[in-house]
């Protein structure tokens, strides 16, 4: 292992490669903590303090911009508005036509849903900065102290021209951080928005733990790591694990030549759906509360039952109603997109197409058919795979009395666990591509 470390950095393109990616990352975590125009940095920092990292609404996204949100910072919006955009362009191919005849149009029609893409975040980084700034100038971003001074003075002027000067450089940050992924993903090891995104989590994690330890004391943090230890491997075992379905094609004869004859198998993967479900789910239940905060009633007056309802169930992560609620929309929103990233009928076509055929079933739609009931069967217990693992922040909300940046568990060990390793193999195929080793054996 050391050894196969050690020929990384004594190959130069490799060793170029991993250095101009560390690069961007440390430029990437610096635009983090740089304040946008017009932010009073002293009372956001008072105000990250006192609120202790407990943000109600804003957490997936603070999350995954690796609490440049709540800092106001220009990548405050982090990779969120590029995620958004992607899972958008994707869910419209089964909407549009057009996107879905360009998706099958190979290099060309990906480099325009591409162009699509790069469109719809650069509108969605306008935007979410917009409701952003908005929020901050009503003093709503830090829910619970609000009602100080500080957390209610949290810009230095708030004329228009301030105000569109902070969108400016928030959605200008939204399209630097997307040319930086794609930077990566060319000149880097790969997957750059996915290192991105890898970067803004694992940049929590020691504020998080320690966080732990100082509230909880030195048993309870060593238990932490303990377990958080034990849910990386069990999660690491879980996304490697594969339902293989093996394939067999005939021979053809092109001319003098005989193709086809050989033994390959179809990967159906237990979590084919990945982090997205627990996104859709988060963003789902975000919004009853979002609506309900924008209804609170005036001082003195009592609040609608509707808008009691929703605070009592499903703005707290402790809450039973959250959970299960919570549970039951990942299990549906796994199936959801499984459905809409897997078709087993075009599956089936091409392998007709080609010759190839599962043995004991008919080609064409018995095919479709069988592959259509192995991913039903397969997916429900990665449904519930994913649903547990996304309970384990809520769960130690409710036990250890642990926030909900909780970083064993939902989106955060999904998001490290997937890049890693996707990120491992990039590095040993070409380690291997050099006739080296390489890391995995």
């Amino acid at each position: 292992m050391f050894r196969a470390v050690a020929r990384i950095f004594r190959t130069p393109d490799l060793r170029n490669k991993i250095g101009f990616t560390l690069g961007m990352l440390a430029l990437f975590r610096l635009g983090s903590v740089i304040p946008s125009p017009f932010v009073n940095y002293v009372n956001v920092q008072a105000c990250l303090a006192s609120n202790s990292g407990t943000t109600g609404l804003y957490d997936l996204v603070n999350l995954f911009s690796g609490g440049a949100l709540l800092q106001l910072s220009i990548f405050a919006l982090g990779i969120m508005p590029y995620i958004t955009a992607s899972i958008i362009v994707q869910l419209l191919r089964v909407v549009i036509p057009h996107f879905d005849t360009l998706y099958k149009e190979g290099q060309a029609g990906q480099a325009r849903l591409t162009q699509y893409t790069r469109y719809l975040t650069v509108a969605l980084g306008v935007l979410q900065s917009t409701t952003l700034v908005t929020v901050a100038r009503s003093g709503a971003l830090f829910p619970s102290s609000s009602g100080t001074s500080q957390c209610s003075q949290l810009l230095t002027n708030d004329a228009w021209y301030a105000i569109l000067l902070m969108v400016i450089t928030m959605t200008a940050g939204t399209g630097l951080i997307m040319w930086m992924g794609e930077l990566i993903t060319e000149r880097g090891v790969g997957n750059g928005m996915s290192i991105l995104i890898f970067t803004s989590i694992a940049a929590r994690f020691p504020t998080a733990l320690w966080s732990i330890q100082q509230t909880k004391g030195w048993e309870i943090f060593i238990g932490v790591i303990a377990i958080g230890i034990i849910i990386m491997g069990l999660v690491v075992y879980v996304e490697q694990s594969q339902r293989r379905i093996p394939v067999q094609y005939a021979k053809r004869m092109v001319g003098r030549r005989t193709y086809g004859g050989n033994n390959t198998y179809i990967p159906i993967k237990v979590n084919m759906a990945g982090v997205v479900p627990v996104i859709f789910a988060s963003s789902l239940l975000y919004l009853p509360a979002l609506i309900a905060q924008f209804n609170q009633p005036k001082a003195g007056t009592v609040p609608p039952a509707w808008v009691t309802w929703i605070t009592d169930n499903l703005q707290s992560g402790d809450s039973p109603m959250y959970i299960l609620v919570y549970f039951v929309l990942i299990i549906g929103f796994t199936y959801f997109y499984v459905a809409i990233t897997f078709n087993p009928e075009e599956v089936a076509d091409n392998m007709k197409k080609y010759g190839g055929f599962i043995p004991g079933i008919r080609a064409g739609r018995p095919t479709a058919e069988y592959l259509d009931y192995v991913l039903t069967r397969v997916t429900l217990p990665g449904s519930l795979y994913l649903g547990l693992i996304a309970l384990i922040p809520l769960i130690a909300l409710a036990t250890v009395g642990a926030n909900q940046n909780f970083p064993f568990g939902g989106a955060s060990i999904l998001i490290i666990v997937g890049v890693g390793l996707e990120t491992v193999k990039q590095i040993d195929s070409q380690l291997q591509q050099r006739h080296y080793e390489g890391l995995l054996r």
